[in-house]
């Protein structure tokens, strides 16, 4: 996860919606089912959901009162912290 994209997505579901971000998730994990995607590929595509799942993480702590810049360090500490275990 890098929490540069994590930030840019939280910002475009502030703009816009988490729908958006939520529909893009659904049809990125309906692709990694295509037999003949590389594992390159699908290490691309399963970054790029665990971000969004991330901004979506984020954008609820901040939905609840967490300041932005608070809200994805605290993210960004728990992801760490599970990494370190």
């Amino acid at each position: 996860m890098k929490l540069p994209v994590i930030k840019h997505l939280t910002q475009f579901i502030e703009d816009n919606d988490e729908d958006f971000v939520i529909e893009t998730i659904e049809t990125l994990e309906a692709l990694t089912e295509v037999p003949s995607l590389k594992d390159e590929e699908l290490d691309v595509i399963g970054e790029l959901i665990s971000n969004m799942y991330g901004a979506v993480e984020v954008n609820k702590m901040i939905k609840d009162g967490t300041p932005k810049k608070e809200a994805l360090n605290n993210f960004m500490g728990r992801v760490l912290g599970a990494i370190d275990k």
